[in-house]
């Protein structure tokens, strides 16, 4: 760990970055591995990702086929999120700057907004959206007389009783934003028990009622045969690991907190392997158990708590599902979010960036998004394939091209920061990034490249990668006295 002095921190100070933006002391790192391990568990369990994985069995996999992917999504989403931690856990830097490494001072505001002032927005309006269901729920159960609140009035396609559902949804999810990362370690801790209280139940009792035998051999009624093949088997695992591609760019977001490098890898790759675990297995016993039980194909885990008799395990299972969005919404959303408008708004707090987005998250009107499956595979897909090759091109300078060391003053210091890209913009970055774009989510309009949008993570991620290293290192070569003043 790099030592950051008191006069160091002073001279950023001065230079007009606040308290956010500058590189933490050694003694303001007090996150060790159970806090990392704990950090990502509601993220794992949360509505989207239970009806993302309904729409893998429309793919033809067996139900055995999806859980497998399902854990190696969990190795993949670990590494990407341990290794883009890492100069974040070396440094003490948020990932707003860290940005400026590779893309320089000014063309770090693209990416930096691709990923907190878009991604991030519109999935804490998701996810809002989402936890307003649970909590509709919940109030239903208790007060069937709200859903009748307004009559047929609608604002935008959604009811009276969802809009009042979703605004003090919202207004939670926005009290734990505004905390920050102490709220939220706290927060987790209160939730993690309940987890696996809740989904693991929830998986027993659909054993229970179907058998383990029938689950595995369930097929939707609108699926013929299973018939799919290793390259759907990758178009489970894209979509999984596409969830976690705009966490996996802002990891240094969480990991400038660490105690050490070793913390964080060890907390986050226990962490999220245990947690993929349990959703292999709670999430296609309950899901497929449940559409048995039901003689309905049924994707969405909320539709099943609604369908229960008891009034306590509806409330109880529903305020996990709330709390779990609540805990997606605060680690990959909102406090990304906050940060990346501190970081294009100097002038900002935090905390007024974190208003800001939620503010914008609302008038996006995130119910439109949800209404049916192809509407978040297309989302999923699209933030994979545009913030893949951003993670690409991350790695690829930080391990590569810098060797794991990075000069703070090329970041901090504007008139250094200049010297290091030609007006602030390190071009060779975009062109790799553009590049793996265009590969990535090109299929959507080139059929030739249809295959590689399929798998628009892996794809964006490998291709930003290799094309930035291969052009850094022939630049490298016309000017090494320049590289040599980078470290």
């Amino acid at each position: 760990m790099n030592e950051i002095t008191k006069e160091i921190i002073d001279e950023y100070r001065s230079r007009g970055y606040n308290d956010d933006l500058l590189p933490k002391q050694a003694n303001k790192r007090t996150w060790r591995a159970l806090n990392y391990f704990t950090l990502w568990q509601g993220s794992v369990h949360n509505v989207p990702n239970y009806v993302a994985v309904g729409g893998f069995f429309m793919l033809g996999l067996s139900t055995s086929g999806i859980m497998a992917a399902i854990l190696l999504s969990g190795i993949v989403i670990a590494l990407a999120m341990i290794l883009n931690g890492a100069p974040g856990s070396k440094y003490g830097v948020p990932f707003s700057m860290l940005l400026r490494a590779s893309y320089g001072v000014k063309g770090a505001l693209f990416p930096g907004i691709l990923r907190g002032g878009i991604a991030a927005i519109m999935w804490f309006g998701l996810q809002n959206y989402a936890g307003s269901i649970a909590l509709l729920i919940i109030i239903a159960k208790i007060w069937p007389e709200f859903l009748a609140i307004g009559g047929d009035w609608s604002f935008l396609g959604i009811s009276a009783p969802g809009l009042i559902a979703f605004l003090v949804f919202w207004a939670i999810n926005m009290l734990i934003g505004l905390g920050g990362g102490a709220i939220l370690n706290r927060f987790t801790a209160i939730l993690n028990p309940c987890i696996y209280l809740v989904f693991g139940g929830m998986a027993i009792w659909a054993v229970y009622l179907v058998g383990f035998e029938s689950i595995l051999a369930y097929v939707p009624a609108k699926v013929q045969q299973v018939d799919a093949g290793f390259f759907e088997f990758l178009i489970v695992i894209n979509a999984i690991v596409a969830v976690w591609a705009a966490p996996a760019v802002s990891a240094s977001d969480f990991t400038q907190n660490a105690r050490s490098f070793r913390d964080q890898a060890t907390g986050q790759l226990g962490g999220l392997m245990l947690a993929y675990l349990l959703f292999a297995v709670s999430s296609v016993c309950v899901l497929a158990g449940a559409s048995i039980h039901f003689e309905t194909d049924t994707w969405n885990v909320l539709d099943i708590i609604a369908k229960w008799d008891s009034l306590f395990l509806v409330i109880f299972a529903g305020t996990v599902v709330l709390m779990t969005t609540i805990s997606t919404n605060a680690t990959g959303n909102i406090i990304p979010a906050g940060y990346q408008l501190v970081a294009v708004f100097p002038r900002l707090t935090y905390r007024q960036g974190v208003i800001i987005a939620g503010v914008i998250s609302v008038i996006i009107c995130p119910w439109k998004l949800m209404e049916n499956q192809d509407s978040i595979f297309l989302f999923l897909n699209t933030i994979g394939g545009i913030l893949g090759p951003v993670i690409g091109v991350m790695l690829g300078h930080y391990f590569i091209i810098m060797k794991q060391n990075i000069k703070l003053d090329s970041l901090y210091v504007s008139e250094d920061s200049f010297n290091y890209y030609k007006n602030g913009i390190n071009l060779i970055a975009f062109y790799a990034t553009i590049f793996a774009c265009i590969l990535s989510l090109g299929g959507q309009y080139i059929s030739v490249l249809s295959a590689l949008n399929s798998v628009s993570w892996f794809t964006g991620v490998i291709a930003a990668f290799v094309l930035y290293v291969v052009l850094m290192k022939l630049d490298e070569k016309r000017n090494p006295e320049l590289y040599l003043s980078f470290r």
